[in-house]
């Protein structure tokens, strides 16, 4: 008697692909810049300066308003003190005079002597001399050379690791096959043309 059934197994496929770990070096670069600062000459110059003030010479020939003031200010103020060392050495004189001496006359004598000035008419004018100065000249000299500036710009060098991988992948899932591999059943069995009756008294 054969088999009726037939059954076959499909095992499974799987691929594996493996990538390695790698550690990359990259080279260091490095850059230059230079940049140029320029210099230059600069000169100042000031010459001499000459300051004349003639404000004392031209008030000694025609005085201003407050000048004149004060001028006449003064002149009053002298001639109060005047009158009273005056007046005082008169009073003394007159204390020690002495009976039949005439001192009206000689105070009028003594007044004209000390009002009497000489005027012969010549007068230098201005009175007073200008005032001179000056400032001394001056002269800055600067002078600045150029410049080279470097920048230099270094780039590190870089370590770049990439890990590794493993991949699988199922190619054939796996599988049972059952194939039945027998004749034709007959129900009943006598139904087939190849039937045989069994033999039981055997």
């Amino acid at each position: 008697m054969y088999p009726l059934i037939e059954i076959k197994t499909v095992p499974i496929e799987i691929e594996m692909k493996v990538s390695h770990a790698k550690l990359e070096y990259s080279r260091g670069t490095a850059d230059l810049e230079i940049s140029r600062g320029e210099g230059g000459l600069s000169i100042k110059s000031r010459p001499i300066k000459l300051n004349i003030d003639t404000f004392e010479a031209r008030n000694s020939v025609v005085p201003t308003a407050v000048r004149s003031v004060e001028q006449y200010a003064q002149q009053g103020q002298q001639a109060s003190y005047t009158a009273t060392a005056t007046y005082a050495q008169q009073g003394q004189m007159l204390l020690k005079a002495k009976i039949g001496q005439d001192m009206i006359t000689q105070f009028a004598a003594d007044a004209t002597m000390k009002n009497y000035k000489p005027n012969v008419g010549i007068e230098f004018l201005p009175s007073a001399p200008a005032e001179i100065s000056w400032d001394p000249g001056e002269m800055h000299i600067r002078y600045e050379m150029d410049k080279l500036n470097f920048d230099w710009r270094v780039n590190r060098p870089e370590l770049e690791f990439t890990p590794g991988d493993i991949e699988l992948s199922v190619t054939q899932q796996p599988d049972v096959i059952i194939k039945y591999v027998g004749g034709p059943l007959y129900v009943p069995p006598s139904a087939d043309p190849n039937y045989q009756p069994v033999d039981v008294e055997a």
